[in-house]
């Protein structure tokens, strides 16, 4: 039963369609980075970049060498889409893209961290079968078909990512619509339909759509009934997303995702008429199945139980931050800080001239304003700098935050001295301070995180 339900093979026309669609806009993020100077303000004019902790080794290139960087990435994307050594090509973007995303957390977004994932799946499945440059140049790999389990990682891999997206906006400042208002209000600019976002009528559509949007998309697409009019709503809500908050490849990368809901005979009919249509239905099991299955098992084991992990630590993920990153916990919150470092020599006693402006981008000051780990790295990165001038230091910090355009409260200790203070990467930081009592609606003027 479990041969036939992991191991028929179906026809691979919505596999290799996607291929080609993934390869260009995998090429887009990746000389879209150039293009927009996302690259210079986040990479190359930082002093520093907020690597994830415990990877201090990774580090941006010198002087201009992240703009060859990214630009080799996009050439291994283009590769990707003609399919030409299609699994060294999809690895290699891989490996460069995880690269960045560790190295760096003040542009912190889930769909850097989906599409790391992607490249590790894609470089797992038989994409560069049909319609490649590999094909043609060794027609003895070239085949019409694929196992089964390729539709199901896919499909499971965005069930997990939608519903998580869902179940993580039912709290209270969501379903009031208020978090939706603070996220309309910097778009009131924009060109036509700025006004429009500030109507409360508006904020309480995005809130709810966005729930059962994320919560239904994924059955609806599988059942044949609601499929057509499930994919419409798609195209509506990520064209919206993607002119509302520039979020990059994502809303088209999960447009072409939906090639694999819909039946094969259509998306070959479409995209491929020349290619033959498999229907043999053929039960092909690999040779080592059981290491392949333990694999994928434990993938999407911890897929399933790292957006769980915040329940299990300590006070509210929307303020410590622990348990967020890696969660699908997307556009939840927006938070604002205001923050000051007392930077005192220890055989001295006396405070020194410290102003953490001078050493951070306008980007990373709002990411260790407001989010702990930040703040805990930017201190041990000045306790460094001043021991190579000879001088032992203690750094205190006065931070105070605003979740939800809450009246601020402290976020860190201001008795700690976060120069010795230590990093739990896994459960709850002592140096927090309790989360206020976010349930109360005190709004004030607030800045979007």
């Amino acid at each position: 039963m479990l041969n036939q339900w992991l191991y028929k093979q179906v026809d691979n026309s919505a596999l290799v369609v996607f291929r080609v669609l993934f390869g260009f806009l995998i090429t887009c993020e990746a000389w879209g980075a150039i293009a927009t100077s996302w690259i210079r303000t986040t990479l190359v004019e930082p002093q520093f970049t907020f690597n994830f902790i415990g990877l201090d080794f990774l580090q941006p290139l010198p002087g201009d060498l992240m703009y060859y960087y990214y630009g080799l990435m996009g050439f291994f994307g283009v590769l990707v889409m003609l399919g030409y050594k299609y699994r060294f090509s999809v690895l290699a973007y891989g490996v460069m893209w995880t690269c960045v995303y560790l190295m760096q957390k003040s542009s912190y977004n889930n769909h850097y961290y989906l599409l790391m994932l992607l490249l590790g799946i894609m470089a797992c499945f038989p994409a560069n079968r049909y319609l490649s440059l590999d094909a043609k140049q060794n027609p003895k790999i070239k085949q019409n078909h694929m196992p089964r389990w390729v539709y199901i990682v896919i499909i499971a891999q965005l069930w997990i990512v939608y519903t998580y997206a869902s179940v993580a906006k039912i709290y209270p400042d969501w379903l009031d619509a208020s978090v939706a208002g603070q996220l309309m209000q910097s778009k009131a600019d924009y060109w036509l339909v700025g006004e429009m976002l500030q109507q409360k009528w508006v904020h309480w559509c995005i809130a709810y759509f966005g729930i059962f949007f994320d919560l239904l998309i994924i059955p609806a697409l599988l059942w044949k009934r609601t499929r057509k009019t499930a994919f419409i709503i798609s195209i509506f809500f990520h064209l919206f997303n993607s002119f509302i908050f520039h979020i990059g490849i994502f809303p088209y990368l999960s447009l072409a995702f939906t090639l694999f809901f819909f039946p094969a005979e259509t998306i070959q009919r479409i995209f491929l008429p020349k290619k033959t249509f498999y229907e043999a239905g053929e039960i092909i099991r690999p040779k080592h199945y059981k290491p392949i299955l333990m694999v994928f098992g434990l993938y999407f084991l911890v897929q399933i139980a790292l957006p769980l992990r915040h329940w299990f630590i300590q006070d509210n993920v929307l303020w410590t931050e622990e348990g967020h990153r890696l969660s699908w916990r997307m556009m939840l919150r927006s938070k604002s800080g205001r923050i000051h470092f007392k930077v005192v020599d220890k055989s001295t006693g006396k405070e020194l001239p410290f102003n953490h402006r001078d050493w951070l981008s306008t980007k990373e000051l709002r990411s260790v304003s407001v989010k702990p780990d930040c703040i805990w790295q930017f201190c041990q990165r000045v306790k460094e700098d001043y021991a190579a001038k000879g001088t032992d230091v203690a750094i205190y910090v006065d931070c105070k935050v605003s979740v939800n355009a809450r009246p601020y409260h402290p976020l860190i200790n201001p008795e700690v001295d976060m120069a010795d203070a230590k990093w739990d990467y896994f459960w709850h930081n002592d140096w927090l301070m309790p989360s206020p009592d976010l349930s109360k609606r005190e709004v004030k003027e607030h800045v979007l995180d």
